[in-house]
């Protein structure tokens, strides 16, 4: 099976990423796929969360093996395929790339295309450029009115609304990649 992921940013209105991969494949394998279409930093500490259906994290599946109590099970993204945690359409996942300011990317699991296949994960479609990984602190608190209010890094919750509509007919078809 293939999982047809799209990628957003509560940051950067027209950032849109759609990431096939197989079902098989590992989060690690998810990760390092959003890495290269983000150009983001490999050797930060990165982590992925099932969500329910209000984004409310659940599961969390980290990059490297955390110290956590043997009450909770613990998961690693070398370890553990997406089928393991990902089973139906419309599943959500949050990706943290800033664990410092607590930024992400929303993923929903868009479609599930049965009978088919992929070896390597493939971005389909690209829009827009991703927000920068990081913030640079210093440059804000040398601008003599910095716009910190509760917004400065995007807003808390995430509106479902921004998901609907969201398909095909939204990205330029000269940027599909299809490959299976």
């Amino acid at each position: 099976m293939v999982y047809r992921f799209l990628l957003l940013s509560d940051e950067v209105d027209n950032f849109k990423r759609e990431i096939q991969i197989s079902s098989q494949s590992t989060f690690l394998d998810l990760h390092q796929e959003i890495l290269k279409v983000t150009g983001y930093d490999e050797s930060q500490i990165y982590s992925f969360f099932i969500c329910g259906d209000d984004w409310s994290k659940q599961t969390e599946i980290t990059l490297i093996e955390m110290d956590t109590s043997s009450e909770e099970d613990s998961y690693i993204m070398e370890d553990t395929h997406l089928e393991d945690l990902i089973e139906e359409e419309r599943q959500k996942l949050l990706y943290v790339f800033d664990q410092f300011s607590e930024r992400v990317f929303f993923i929903e699991l868009r479609e599930i295309v049965t009978g088919k296949d992929l070896k390597e994960p493939v971005c389909t479609k690209s829009v827009g450029s991703p927000p920068k990984q990081f913030i640079d602190f210093e440059m804000a608190t040398n601008d003599i009115t910095p716009d910190l209010d509760e917004n400065f890094y995007g807003d808390d919750a995430y509106n479902d609304e921004d998901l609907e509509g969201l398909d095909e007919d939204l990205f330029d078809e000269t940027s599909s990649n299809d490959r299976f």
